[in-house]
């Protein structure tokens, strides 16, 4: 069957073992200096490791693998303890496996093993803070009363990644916005300060499949369309970081030289950085 499974560059990997505290499945393993996924069956696609691999090795792809065996995990993970145990079950209900979890905690049940889960252990214990909920509480303005409708500065469509096509008129020579799916939700200034005389593409690094074809799309941006800058804005979730790794390394592989400027957002609405890399 055809399902999202990680992937390991072994060219990128290093050894150096970050990604392996980050998977409580126990799907990883260093073998001959290098991260390995050791079995389809443990792997749940779900991306807990994304995001604490320095060199960006470890993606998300669809292929054929075997079904995530729930069970064979709980088998490895109950010798762990119940630290792990918590952080495997919560980490697959803050992605809303709840069958999975269901069967984790009856597998417990059939073992004379009961672990309870505070509200709060529930939050952020497996490495994801992307899926961690919270609230923001902002005060009112006069703004937010206004009834004066703020114009949209988008000036083309489609702007999904996939969607787009590197050869389209509004492309060519422009400043172009790489931008994650989440930024224009969290930035109130989005449409007048950022994308406003650009051209937008929008993408999610870590649930978007086809990374070859996204690749191979914004070398043809640099190349092709001739595009003047990239300006890459990523959410400071660190999933997200793997948008400003792929325009990085279209920028290496493209023909053309451009600038990119990393521009990271923060879930409550400030720009945490910005700056030409």
């Amino acid at each position: 069957m055809k399902r999202n499974i990680i992937t390991i560059d072994r060219e990128k990997c290093t050894g150096c073992g970050a990604c392996i505290p980050n998977c409580p499945e126990g799907a990883i393993q260093i073998i001959d200096n290098k991260a390995r996924l050791i079995s389809d069956l443990f792997c749940d696609g779900l991306g807990a490791c994304l995001g604490h691999c320095p060199e960006g090795a470890i993606t998300i792809e669809q292929r054929e693998a075997q079904d995530y065996s729930e069970r064979e995990v709980m088998k490895n993970i109950i010798k762990q303890g119940p630290n792990v145990i918590k952080a495997h079950i919560s980490h697959l209900k803050d992605h809303h496996q709840d069958a999975y979890a269901l069967e984790a905690e009856t597998f417990l049940k059939e073992n004379g093993m009961e672990i309870a889960l505070n509200k709060s252990e529930t939050s952020e214990p497996c490495g994801c803070p992307g899926a961690r909920a919270r609230t923001i509480n902002k005060p009112e303005t006069e703004n937010e009363t206004s009834d004066r409708p703020q114009p949209s500065q988008l000036r083309q469509w489609p702007i999904q990644l996939h969607l787009v096509a590197p050869t389209a008129a509004y492309f060519r020579g422009a400043d172009v916005l790489l931008s994650a799916d989440c930024v224009a939700y969290s930035l109130g200034d989005f449409h007048s300060k950022w994308l406003k005389g650009r051209s937008i593409a929008i993408a999610c690094p870590k649930l978007d499949e086809g990374k070859d074809v996204y690749l191979e799309k914004l070398i043809a941006l640099i190349d092709k369309a001739a595009i003047n800058t990239l300006t890459v804005m990523t959410m400071e979730v660190p999933c997200c970081g793997g948008l400003l790794r792929l325009a990085q390394e279209a920028v290496l592989k493209a023909s053309r030289k451009i600038p990119i400027k990393s521009v990271v957002v923060g879930i409550e609405g400030a720009i945490l950085s910005e700056q030409w890399v």
